[in-house]
């Protein structure tokens, strides 16, 4: 993409919906940790070399527990990215108005470019 000069019109997103917890549970492996996980964004918008959030020292649970990231601030910056108000994009379900980033989704300003 960079060779052929389309990195900046493009969001690359790889992520997971789980991260793994960080003891083992025996001959079972790891059980799925729904507080800690990795997403990884490139391209248009990104700002480079940015870490942004941390976990506690086991990679338990975010360091940060009275103002963690959520899905809906991923969701809520990759609209951003891709020039869409996540508070105005909203779709019917169930006759109800609902938005991907509920109410809680906030665009995560820091790791923009």
């Amino acid at each position: 993409l960079k060779q052929r000069g389309m990195l900046e019109d493009t969001v690359i997103l790889w992520t997971t919906e789980f991260g793994r917890m960080p003891s083992t549970q025996g001959s079972k492996g790891r059980d799925h940790n729904p507080h800690v996980f990795t997403n990884w964004l490139a391209g248009g918008g990104v700002r480079g070399g940015v870490t942004h959030g941390e976990s506690d020292e086991w990679g338990y649970k975010p360091a940060d527990r009275k103002n963690p990231t959520q899905v809906y601030d991923i969701h809520a910056t990759i609209l951003h990215l891709l020039g869409i108000d996540h508070e105005k994009l909203v779709f019917r379900k169930d006759s109800i108005d609902r938005r991907l980033t509920d109410v809680h989704g906030k665009v995560i300003r820091e790791i923009l470019a």
